[in-house]
Protein backbone atom coordinates (compact mmCIF):
# COMPACT_ATOMS: atom_id res chain seq x y z
CA UNK A 1 0.00 0.00 0.00
CA UNK A 2 1.39 3.41 -1.02
CA UNK A 3 2.36 5.80 1.75
CA UNK A 4 -0.18 8.67 1.73
CA UNK A 5 2.56 11.09 2.84
CA UNK A 6 5.01 10.38 -0.02
CA UNK A 7 4.55 13.89 -1.41
CA UNK A 8 5.76 15.30 1.92
CA UNK A 9 8.87 13.12 1.88
CA UNK A 10 10.01 13.52 -1.73
CA UNK A 11 11.35 16.41 -3.80
CA UNK A 12 8.66 17.33 -6.33
CA UNK A 13 9.69 20.80 -7.53
CA UNK A 14 11.91 19.79 -10.44
CA UNK A 15 14.28 17.31 -12.07
CA UNK A 16 17.95 17.22 -13.03
CA UNK A 17 19.39 16.45 -16.45
CA UNK A 18 22.08 14.25 -14.92
CA UNK A 19 22.22 12.28 -11.66
CA UNK A 20 18.51 12.90 -11.21
CA UNK A 21 18.05 9.83 -8.99
CA UNK A 22 20.96 10.91 -6.76
CA UNK A 23 19.65 14.49 -6.35
CA UNK A 24 16.20 13.17 -5.40
CA UNK A 25 17.70 10.64 -2.95
CA UNK A 26 19.67 13.45 -1.27
CA UNK A 27 16.41 15.33 -0.72
CA UNK A 28 14.15 12.42 0.30
CA UNK A 29 13.39 12.38 4.02
CA UNK A 30 10.84 10.12 5.68
CA UNK A 31 9.68 11.52 9.02
CA UNK A 32 6.90 10.99 11.55
CA UNK A 33 4.15 13.28 10.26
CA UNK A 34 2.01 12.91 13.37
CA UNK A 35 4.96 13.78 15.59
CA UNK A 36 5.55 16.95 13.56
CA UNK A 37 1.88 17.84 14.07
CA UNK A 38 2.25 17.25 17.81
CA UNK A 39 5.41 19.33 18.12
CA UNK A 40 3.94 22.16 16.05
CA UNK A 41 0.80 22.24 18.16
CA UNK A 42 2.79 22.09 21.39
CA UNK A 43 4.96 25.05 20.32
CA UNK A 44 1.92 27.36 20.29
CA UNK A 45 -0.06 25.81 23.17
CA UNK A 46 -2.48 23.73 21.08
CA UNK A 47 -3.32 20.05 21.04
CA UNK A 48 -2.56 17.81 18.01
CA UNK A 49 -6.31 17.56 17.38
CA UNK A 50 -6.33 21.32 16.66
CA UNK A 51 -4.08 20.83 13.60
CA UNK A 52 -6.35 20.38 10.58
CA UNK A 53 -3.82 20.53 7.74
CA UNK A 54 -0.13 19.97 7.08
CA UNK A 55 1.08 20.57 3.53
CA UNK A 56 4.32 21.14 1.69
CA UNK A 57 5.01 24.84 1.24
CA UNK A 58 8.33 25.13 -0.58
CA UNK A 59 11.54 23.27 -1.41
CA UNK A 60 14.98 24.79 -1.70
CA UNK A 61 18.52 23.52 -2.16
CA UNK A 62 18.95 22.51 1.47
CA UNK A 63 15.53 22.47 3.23
CA UNK A 64 11.85 21.67 2.82
CA UNK A 65 9.19 23.82 4.50
CA UNK A 66 5.66 22.91 5.53
CA UNK A 67 2.58 25.02 6.21
CA UNK A 68 0.65 23.89 9.27
CA UNK A 69 -2.91 25.15 9.79
CA UNK A 70 -4.96 24.95 12.97
CA UNK A 71 -8.72 24.78 13.43
CA UNK A 72 -8.99 28.56 13.92
CA UNK A 73 -6.97 29.21 10.72
CA UNK A 74 -3.81 30.07 12.64
CA UNK A 75 -0.87 29.08 10.42
CA UNK A 76 2.77 28.34 11.15
CA UNK A 77 5.79 27.18 9.17
CA UNK A 78 8.02 24.18 9.89
CA UNK A 79 11.37 23.62 8.21
CA UNK A 80 13.22 20.29 7.89
CA UNK A 81 16.74 20.10 6.38
CA UNK A 82 17.48 17.46 3.75
CA UNK A 83 19.60 14.46 4.80
CA UNK A 84 22.46 15.77 2.60
CA UNK A 85 22.53 19.22 4.23
CA UNK A 86 25.81 19.84 6.08
CA UNK A 87 26.92 20.68 8.67
CA UNK A 88 23.64 19.37 10.07
CA UNK A 89 23.61 20.86 13.56
CA UNK A 90 25.58 24.02 12.86
CA UNK A 91 23.73 24.91 9.63
CA UNK A 92 20.34 24.71 11.35
CA UNK A 93 21.50 26.46 14.52
CA UNK A 94 23.22 29.24 12.57
CA UNK A 95 20.38 29.82 10.12
CA UNK A 96 17.68 30.33 12.72
CA UNK A 97 18.91 33.50 14.52
CA UNK A 98 19.47 35.25 11.19
CA UNK A 99 16.18 34.17 9.61
CA UNK A 100 13.96 34.59 12.65
CA UNK A 101 15.26 38.06 13.45
CA UNK A 102 14.58 39.37 9.94
CA UNK A 103 10.83 39.07 9.61
CA UNK A 104 7.64 37.66 11.05
CA UNK A 105 7.37 34.17 9.56
CA UNK A 106 3.62 34.34 9.09
CA UNK A 107 4.02 37.45 6.97
CA UNK A 108 6.97 35.90 5.18
CA UNK A 109 5.07 33.03 3.62
CA UNK A 110 1.42 33.99 3.71
CA UNK A 111 1.28 37.54 2.43
CA UNK A 112 4.50 37.83 0.44
CA UNK A 113 6.16 36.36 -2.62
CA UNK A 114 9.63 35.58 -3.90
CA UNK A 115 11.16 38.16 -6.21
CA UNK A 116 11.80 35.42 -8.79
CA UNK A 117 8.03 34.88 -9.13
CA UNK A 118 7.34 38.49 -10.14
CA UNK A 119 10.65 39.64 -11.65
CA UNK A 120 9.47 39.52 -15.28
CA UNK A 121 6.38 41.56 -14.41
CA UNK A 122 8.28 44.45 -12.82
CA UNK A 123 8.81 47.81 -14.45
CA UNK A 124 12.11 49.69 -14.44
CA UNK A 125 11.08 51.88 -11.49
CA UNK A 126 10.09 48.80 -9.46
CA UNK A 127 13.44 47.11 -10.14
CA UNK A 128 15.37 50.25 -9.18
CA UNK A 129 13.34 50.57 -5.98
CA UNK A 130 13.97 46.94 -4.99
CA UNK A 131 17.69 47.11 -5.76
CA UNK A 132 18.03 50.34 -3.78
CA UNK A 133 16.33 48.68 -0.82
CA UNK A 134 18.69 45.71 -1.09
CA UNK A 135 21.66 48.07 -0.98
CA UNK A 136 20.19 49.72 2.10
CA UNK A 137 19.68 46.35 3.81
CA UNK A 138 23.24 45.29 3.02
CA UNK A 139 24.52 48.62 4.29
CA UNK A 140 22.74 48.05 7.58
CA UNK A 141 24.18 44.54 7.88
CA UNK A 142 27.73 45.60 7.04
CA UNK A 143 27.77 48.22 9.76
CA UNK A 144 26.99 45.64 12.47
CA UNK A 145 30.33 44.90 14.19
CA UNK A 146 31.37 41.35 15.05
CA UNK A 147 34.21 40.42 17.39
CA UNK A 148 35.41 37.55 15.19
CA UNK A 149 34.78 35.59 12.00
CA UNK A 150 32.79 32.37 11.61
CA UNK A 151 29.00 32.04 11.69
CA UNK A 152 26.26 33.51 13.89
CA UNK A 153 24.43 31.47 16.55
CA UNK A 154 22.21 31.83 19.56
CA UNK A 155 24.57 31.30 22.48
CA UNK A 156 22.23 28.76 24.05
CA UNK A 157 22.22 26.64 20.88
CA UNK A 158 25.97 26.54 20.53
CA UNK A 159 26.38 25.61 24.19
CA UNK A 160 24.60 22.36 23.36
CA UNK A 161 27.52 21.37 21.09
CA UNK A 162 30.06 20.18 23.65
CA UNK A 163 33.55 21.56 23.24
CA UNK A 164 32.61 24.14 20.61
CA UNK A 165 34.45 27.44 20.86
CA UNK A 166 32.33 30.58 20.81
CA UNK A 167 32.94 34.31 21.07
CA UNK A 168 29.93 36.16 22.52
CA UNK A 169 28.48 39.39 21.16
CA UNK A 170 27.94 42.25 23.57
CA UNK A 171 24.33 41.30 24.36
CA UNK A 172 25.32 37.74 25.28
CA UNK A 173 22.31 36.34 23.41
CA UNK A 174 24.28 35.76 20.22
CA UNK A 175 27.78 34.47 19.59
CA UNK A 176 30.21 33.73 16.77
CA UNK A 177 31.04 30.06 16.35
CA UNK A 178 32.36 27.66 13.69
CA UNK A 179 31.91 28.72 10.06
CA UNK A 180 29.14 26.91 8.18
CA UNK A 181 30.46 27.76 4.69
CA UNK A 182 29.84 24.66 2.59
CA UNK A 183 33.48 24.28 1.41
CA UNK A 184 34.48 23.75 5.03
CA UNK A 185 32.24 20.69 5.35
CA UNK A 186 31.70 19.29 1.84
CA UNK A 187 31.85 15.49 1.50
CA UNK A 188 34.44 13.79 3.68
CA UNK A 189 35.71 17.16 4.91
CA UNK A 190 33.05 16.88 7.62
CA UNK A 191 35.11 14.00 9.06
CA UNK A 192 38.20 16.15 9.55
CA UNK A 193 39.22 17.40 12.98
CA UNK A 194 40.32 20.85 11.81
CA UNK A 195 39.87 24.45 12.86
CA UNK A 196 36.74 26.01 11.38
CA UNK A 197 36.64 29.12 13.52
CA UNK A 198 35.79 31.37 15.09
CA UNK A 199 38.62 33.48 13.64
CA UNK A 200 39.94 36.34 15.75
CA UNK A 201 41.96 37.99 12.96
CA UNK A 202 41.72 38.62 9.24
CA UNK A 203 44.85 36.54 8.72
CA UNK A 204 43.24 33.55 10.47
CA UNK A 205 40.18 33.90 8.21
CA UNK A 206 42.48 33.80 5.17
CA UNK A 207 44.54 30.75 6.12
CA UNK A 208 42.12 28.44 7.95
CA UNK A 209 40.07 27.28 4.88
CA UNK A 210 43.27 26.51 2.92
CA UNK A 211 44.64 24.48 5.83
CA UNK A 212 41.36 22.56 5.86
CA UNK A 213 41.81 21.66 2.19
CA UNK A 214 45.42 20.63 2.76
CA UNK A 215 44.30 18.33 5.58
CA UNK A 216 41.65 16.83 3.29
CA UNK A 217 44.10 16.15 0.45
CA UNK A 218 46.71 14.67 2.77
CA UNK A 219 44.14 12.22 4.16
CA UNK A 220 41.82 11.53 1.22
CA UNK A 221 43.60 12.94 -1.85
CA UNK A 222 43.86 10.68 -4.92
CA UNK A 223 44.24 11.25 -8.68
CA UNK A 224 40.96 12.38 -10.23
CA UNK A 225 39.47 13.30 -13.54
CA UNK A 226 38.19 16.88 -13.30
CA UNK A 227 34.63 16.97 -11.97
CA UNK A 228 33.68 19.40 -14.73
CA UNK A 229 33.59 17.08 -17.71
CA UNK A 230 33.61 19.88 -20.27
CA UNK A 231 37.16 20.66 -19.10
CA UNK A 232 38.60 17.15 -19.32
CA UNK A 233 39.73 17.52 -22.93
CA UNK A 234 42.21 20.15 -21.73
CA UNK A 235 43.93 17.40 -19.72
CA UNK A 236 43.76 14.80 -22.53
CA UNK A 237 41.16 12.96 -20.41
CA UNK A 238 43.85 11.98 -17.89
CA UNK A 239 43.46 11.86 -14.11
CA UNK A 240 45.17 14.72 -12.27
CA UNK A 241 47.31 14.22 -9.17
CA UNK A 242 46.44 16.25 -6.05
CA UNK A 243 50.15 17.02 -5.58
CA UNK A 244 49.98 20.11 -7.83
CA UNK A 245 47.10 21.55 -5.81
CA UNK A 246 48.89 20.78 -2.55
CA UNK A 247 51.89 22.74 -3.86
CA UNK A 248 49.69 25.69 -4.83
CA UNK A 249 47.92 25.68 -1.47
CA UNK A 250 51.30 25.88 0.26
CA UNK A 251 52.23 28.77 -2.03
CA UNK A 252 49.01 30.51 -1.07
CA UNK A 253 49.72 30.07 2.63
CA UNK A 254 53.11 31.74 2.14
CA UNK A 255 51.50 34.93 0.85
CA UNK A 256 48.18 34.86 2.77
CA UNK A 257 49.40 37.05 5.70
CA UNK A 258 50.36 39.73 3.16
CA UNK A 259 46.86 39.80 1.65
CA UNK A 260 45.35 41.73 4.60
CA UNK A 261 44.78 45.32 3.34
CA UNK A 262 46.66 48.15 5.00
CA UNK A 263 43.34 49.96 5.52
CA UNK A 264 42.12 48.46 8.81
CA UNK A 265 38.52 49.44 7.99
CA UNK A 266 38.51 46.81 5.24
CA UNK A 267 39.46 44.11 7.72
CA UNK A 268 36.57 44.44 10.18
CA UNK A 269 34.32 41.40 10.47
CA UNK A 270 30.81 41.65 9.03
CA UNK A 271 28.08 39.40 7.66
CA UNK A 272 26.55 39.17 4.20
CA UNK A 273 23.99 36.93 2.51
CA UNK A 274 25.86 34.11 0.70
CA UNK A 275 23.48 33.70 -2.27
CA UNK A 276 21.58 36.88 -3.07
CA UNK A 277 19.48 35.61 -5.97
CA UNK A 278 15.82 36.51 -6.73
CA UNK A 279 14.45 33.24 -5.31
CA UNK A 280 15.99 34.15 -1.92
CA UNK A 281 14.54 37.67 -1.85
CA UNK A 282 11.04 37.95 -0.37
CA UNK A 283 8.98 40.96 -1.46
CA UNK A 284 5.55 42.40 -0.78
CA UNK A 285 3.52 44.94 -2.72
CA UNK A 286 2.00 47.85 -0.86
CA UNK A 287 -0.75 50.04 -2.31
CA UNK A 288 0.93 53.23 -1.10
CA UNK A 289 4.66 52.47 -1.40
CA UNK A 290 4.98 49.84 -4.15
CA UNK A 291 7.22 46.79 -3.86
CA UNK A 292 9.12 46.30 -0.61
CA UNK A 293 11.88 43.85 0.31
CA UNK A 294 10.59 41.95 3.34
CA UNK A 295 13.27 39.36 3.99
CA UNK A 296 16.20 37.33 2.67
CA UNK A 297 16.03 33.51 2.77
CA UNK A 298 18.64 30.72 2.97
CA UNK A 299 21.22 31.94 5.45
CA UNK A 300 22.44 28.50 6.58
CA UNK A 301 25.89 28.84 4.98
CA UNK A 302 26.38 32.53 5.72
CA UNK A 303 29.77 33.47 7.12
CA UNK A 304 31.13 36.38 9.08
CA UNK A 305 34.33 37.40 7.27
CA UNK A 306 36.55 40.46 6.85
CA UNK A 307 34.84 43.05 4.64
CA UNK A 308 37.47 42.76 1.92
CA UNK A 309 36.53 39.09 1.41
CA UNK A 310 32.79 39.79 1.16
CA UNK A 311 32.92 42.71 -1.27
CA UNK A 312 31.39 41.83 -4.64
CA UNK A 313 28.37 42.41 -6.85
CA UNK A 314 26.02 39.40 -6.42
CA UNK A 315 26.39 37.06 -9.40
CA UNK A 316 22.66 36.87 -10.09
CA UNK A 317 22.46 40.67 -10.33
CA UNK A 318 25.51 40.96 -12.56
CA UNK A 319 24.77 41.96 -16.15
CA UNK A 320 27.37 40.92 -18.71
CA UNK A 321 25.22 40.32 -21.78
CA UNK A 322 23.71 43.70 -22.64
CA UNK A 323 25.15 45.60 -25.66
CA UNK A 324 26.78 48.27 -23.45
CA UNK A 325 28.72 45.63 -21.50
CA UNK A 326 29.55 43.53 -24.59
CA UNK A 327 31.06 46.50 -26.45
CA UNK A 328 32.73 47.99 -23.34
CA UNK A 329 30.89 51.27 -23.89
CA UNK A 330 32.00 53.81 -21.26
CA UNK A 331 29.04 54.77 -19.03
CA UNK A 332 27.75 58.32 -19.16
CA UNK A 333 26.82 60.39 -16.13
CA UNK A 334 23.18 61.45 -15.62
CA UNK A 335 22.31 64.99 -16.68
CA UNK A 336 21.59 66.00 -13.09
CA UNK A 337 24.76 64.40 -11.68
CA UNK A 338 25.92 67.65 -10.03
CA UNK A 339 22.62 67.89 -8.19
CA UNK A 340 22.73 64.40 -6.73
CA UNK A 341 23.46 63.97 -3.05
CA UNK A 342 25.80 61.41 -1.56
CA UNK A 343 23.01 58.94 -0.85
CA UNK A 344 22.10 58.93 -4.55
CA UNK A 345 25.56 57.86 -5.73
CA UNK A 346 28.14 55.38 -4.47
CA UNK A 347 27.68 56.43 -0.84
CA UNK A 348 24.58 54.24 -0.34
CA UNK A 349 26.88 51.67 1.24
CA UNK A 350 30.15 53.37 2.19
CA UNK A 351 31.96 50.33 3.65
CA UNK A 352 31.12 48.11 0.69
CA UNK A 353 31.99 50.82 -1.82
CA UNK A 354 35.36 51.37 -0.14
CA UNK A 355 36.14 47.66 -0.39
CA UNK A 356 35.04 47.44 -4.02
CA UNK A 357 37.11 50.51 -4.85
CA UNK A 358 40.28 48.71 -3.77
CA UNK A 359 41.91 47.69 -7.07
CA UNK A 360 43.09 44.39 -5.59
CA UNK A 361 39.65 43.43 -4.21
CA UNK A 362 38.90 40.92 -6.97
CA UNK A 363 42.35 39.29 -6.87
CA UNK A 364 42.23 38.84 -3.09
CA UNK A 365 38.79 37.24 -3.34
CA UNK A 366 39.92 34.89 -6.10
CA UNK A 367 42.95 33.78 -4.15
CA UNK A 368 40.86 33.15 -1.02
CA UNK A 369 38.02 31.36 -2.81
CA UNK A 370 40.22 29.13 -4.98
CA UNK A 371 42.29 28.15 -1.93
CA UNK A 372 39.12 27.45 0.09
CA UNK A 373 37.09 25.53 -2.48
CA UNK A 374 36.99 21.72 -2.51
CA UNK A 375 39.55 20.24 -4.90
CA UNK A 376 37.74 18.75 -7.90
CA UNK A 377 40.70 17.54 -9.97
CA UNK A 378 42.00 20.96 -11.09
CA UNK A 379 44.35 23.61 -9.73
CA UNK A 380 44.92 26.01 -12.64
CA UNK A 381 42.51 28.67 -11.32
CA UNK A 382 44.41 28.97 -8.03
CA UNK A 383 47.72 28.90 -9.89
CA UNK A 384 46.63 31.68 -12.28
CA UNK A 385 45.62 33.82 -9.29
CA UNK A 386 49.00 33.14 -7.62
CA UNK A 387 50.82 34.17 -10.80
CA UNK A 388 48.75 37.37 -10.94
CA UNK A 389 49.69 38.03 -7.32
CA UNK A 390 53.41 37.85 -8.15
CA UNK A 391 52.91 40.22 -11.09
CA UNK A 392 51.05 42.79 -8.96
CA UNK A 393 52.80 42.18 -5.66
CA UNK A 394 53.65 45.77 -4.85
CA UNK A 395 50.10 46.99 -5.52
CA UNK A 396 48.61 43.99 -3.73
CA UNK A 397 50.67 44.24 -0.55
CA UNK A 398 52.22 47.71 -0.52
CA UNK A 399 55.61 46.21 -1.32
CA UNK A 400 56.79 46.18 2.29
CA UNK A 401 58.38 42.74 1.76
CA UNK A 402 59.56 40.86 -1.35
CA UNK A 403 57.24 38.27 -2.87
CA UNK A 404 58.19 34.77 -1.66
CA UNK A 405 56.88 33.14 -4.86
CA UNK A 406 58.72 32.71 -8.16
CA UNK A 407 57.30 31.00 -11.27
CA UNK A 408 59.37 29.79 -14.20
CA UNK A 409 58.54 31.55 -17.50
CA UNK A 410 57.75 28.25 -19.20
CA UNK A 411 55.47 27.22 -16.35
CA UNK A 412 53.64 30.54 -16.59
CA UNK A 413 53.17 30.15 -20.34
CA UNK A 414 51.75 26.61 -20.03
CA UNK A 415 49.42 27.68 -17.22
CA UNK A 416 48.06 30.60 -19.23
CA UNK A 417 47.56 28.39 -22.29
CA UNK A 418 45.54 25.96 -20.17
CA UNK A 419 43.59 28.86 -18.69
CA UNK A 420 42.65 30.09 -22.16
CA UNK A 421 41.65 26.60 -23.33
CA UNK A 422 39.41 26.14 -20.28
CA UNK A 423 37.91 29.60 -20.74
CA UNK A 424 36.78 28.54 -24.23
CA UNK A 425 35.48 25.22 -22.87
CA UNK A 426 33.50 27.11 -20.22
CA UNK A 427 31.99 29.41 -22.84
CA UNK A 428 30.88 26.47 -24.98
CA UNK A 429 29.41 24.70 -21.95
CA UNK A 430 27.43 27.74 -20.79
CA UNK A 431 26.16 28.31 -24.32
CA UNK A 432 24.83 24.74 -24.39
CA UNK A 433 23.38 25.12 -20.88
CA UNK A 434 21.50 28.21 -22.03
CA UNK A 435 20.33 26.46 -25.18
CA UNK A 436 18.97 23.60 -23.08
CA UNK A 437 17.49 26.04 -20.56
CA UNK A 438 19.15 24.39 -17.56
CA UNK A 439 19.87 25.88 -14.14
CA UNK A 440 23.03 25.04 -12.14
CA UNK A 441 23.55 21.28 -11.63
CA UNK A 442 21.29 20.69 -14.64
CA UNK A 443 18.05 21.50 -12.80
CA UNK A 444 14.87 21.95 -14.84
CA UNK A 445 11.12 22.33 -14.16
CA UNK A 446 9.24 19.03 -14.26
CA UNK A 447 6.83 20.21 -16.94
CA UNK A 448 9.75 21.02 -19.25
CA UNK A 449 11.95 18.03 -18.46
CA UNK A 450 10.75 15.64 -21.19
CA UNK A 451 11.42 18.15 -23.98
CA UNK A 452 14.78 19.16 -22.53
CA UNK A 453 15.96 15.56 -22.16
CA UNK A 454 15.01 14.90 -25.80
CA UNK A 455 16.89 18.02 -26.95
CA UNK A 456 19.98 17.04 -24.96
CA UNK A 457 19.93 13.55 -26.50
CA UNK A 458 19.69 15.09 -29.96
CA UNK A 459 22.63 17.43 -29.21
CA UNK A 460 24.77 14.49 -28.11
CA UNK A 461 23.95 12.49 -31.23
CA UNK A 462 24.91 15.40 -33.48
CA UNK A 463 28.13 16.05 -31.54
CA UNK A 464 29.16 12.39 -31.75
CA UNK A 465 28.49 12.23 -35.50
CA UNK A 466 30.57 15.36 -36.12
CA UNK A 467 33.45 14.34 -33.82
CA UNK A 468 36.64 13.32 -35.62
CA UNK A 469 38.76 11.23 -35.33
CA UNK A 470 37.37 8.06 -33.78
CA UNK A 471 39.30 8.58 -30.52
CA UNK A 472 37.62 11.95 -30.02
CA UNK A 473 34.22 10.38 -30.64
CA UNK A 474 34.88 7.75 -27.96
CA UNK A 475 36.02 10.35 -25.41
CA UNK A 476 33.01 12.57 -26.14
CA UNK A 477 30.61 9.69 -25.53
CA UNK A 478 32.35 8.74 -22.30
CA UNK A 479 32.56 12.28 -20.88
CA UNK A 480 29.34 13.95 -22.07
CA UNK A 481 28.66 16.71 -19.49
CA UNK A 482 24.95 15.92 -19.13
CA UNK A 483 25.17 12.13 -18.62
CA UNK A 484 24.98 10.52 -15.18
CA UNK A 485 28.35 10.20 -13.41
CA UNK A 486 29.88 8.78 -10.23
CA UNK A 487 30.38 11.74 -7.87
CA UNK A 488 31.66 9.71 -4.93
CA UNK A 489 35.37 10.07 -5.78
CA UNK A 490 35.05 13.87 -5.64
CA UNK A 491 33.50 13.92 -2.16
Amino acid sequence: MANPHTDLFDYTSGRWMYNDALRHAERRLVFDVEELRRLAAQSVGLSPADVVDLSKLAEGRFNRTFLITSRDNFQMVARIPYPATVPKYYAVASKWPQWSSSVDLGCLFLRCTKLSDVWLELGKSDIISILRRLVQLESQMMTVPFPAGGSLYYTRDLEKATGTAAIPLKDGCFCVGPATRLPMWFGRRSQLDVDRGPYESAEAALVTPARKELAYLEKFGRPLLPFRRERREGYQYQEQSPSAHIENLKRYLLIAPSLVPEDSALGHFCIRHPDLQPSNIVVRRSSDSGWQVVSLLDWQHASILPLFLLARVPQRIQNHDDPVSQYMTPPSLPENFDELGETDTEECNKPHYAALSDHMCVLRSRLFNHASDPWEGETFELKVALIRATERWETLTGGSAPCPLVFDAGDVRETMELNEAQRKADETFHMCQNLLGLAPEGWMPIEESEAKVALCKQMKEIAVIEAMPEEERVELMGHWPWDDMDEGKHM
